[in-house]
């Protein structure tokens, strides 16, 4: 009986220290939006394998997914983001976006280029003159900046994502975080009040976060679709921009954003 009841107590401690566990994760997802795995058992003080032994348990509200740990309910409801069936969805509202982001770009600036298919258009608005280094982790940026007169590319490496073109890596992130970059171009597939900006693919999270803490300035541009929405992958507060550059028929009341934050929207003038 002893026994018995000593055993009881093992697992209810265990449960408990379990649910703790789970408890400061989830406050780390709130705060961050995505973790890694390796980093999670790092903050909480346990190894990667109890870590997958919790999120293992039925019933949990978080999962993992790619070596990140993430909501269980962020993939429903969504399809999976594929570069080909998104790149005609509002092309020239994202050309008349990147066009206006395009004229904050100045001769020997060092840019970051996200992926998506937007910027792909930015790359098409710079003007040939001007002496520019980029530096990108998506193939079909890297691609259009290859052809450029007057440009050094520098293209990060590492496991390729088909759906996305794009390349993430440790390495990749450590010679990002190497480089001193003047201005960021990000891409996001939501703009949301209290969720900031979102993106479908969570391996694409830390290339930007380190993209945003690298650069000197950093600026969002999205297309007037994107505003109000949210998209499972949090990466940053709409505060963390210099501007979020959009197009001319962009709704600014759609984000529904903070009179602080709403002076950040940078809309393209009409005819551009």
């Amino acid at each position: 009986m002893a026994g018995s009841q000593a055993q009881e107590v093992a697992t209810g401690l265990a449960s408990m220290r379990r649910r703790t566990r789970l408890a400061r994760l989830q406050e780390l997802l709130r705060q961050n939006g995505t973790t890694r795995l390796d980093e999670a058992a790092q903050a909480l003080g346990v190894s990667s394998m109890t870590l997958r032994r919790d999120l293992a348990m039925p019933g949990q509200s978080l999962t993992l997914l790619g070596g990140h740990v993430v909501p269980a309910g962020s993939l429903r409801g969504r399809g999976q983001y594929v570069l080909e069936r998104e790149q005609d969805s509002h092309a020239e509202a994202k050309r008349q976006a990147c066009r206006h982001a395009a004229r904050q770009v100045e001769e020997g600036d060092t840019l970051f280029v996200d992926c998506g298919t937007t910027l792909p258009h930015l790359i098409e608005a710079l003007p040939p003159r001007l002496s520019l280094t980029i530096v990108c982790y998506a193939l079909n940026i890297a691609n259009l900046a290859s052809r450029r007169p007057n440009t050094q590319l520098v293209l990060l490496g590492g496991l390729f994502h088909a759906a996305s073109a794009t390349f993430a890596s440790d390495e990749g992130l450590h010679a990002l975080r190497r480089l001193r970059i003047n201005k960021a171009f990000l891409s996001a597939g939501g703009v949301h009040a209290t969720g900031g900006a979102t993106c479908t693919n969570f391996h694409e999270v830390p290339v930007k976060q380190v993209a945003l803490a690298t650069a000197a300035q950093s600026f969002l541009v999205v297309d007037g679709s994107k505003l109000g929405r949210l998209r499972p992958a949090y990466f940053a507060p709409v505060s963390a921009f210099a501007r979020i550059l959009t197009d001319a028929g962009a709704r600014p009341e759609a984000a529904d954003l903070p009179v602080r934050e709403a002076a950040l929207l940078d809309v393209a003038p009409a005819g551009s």
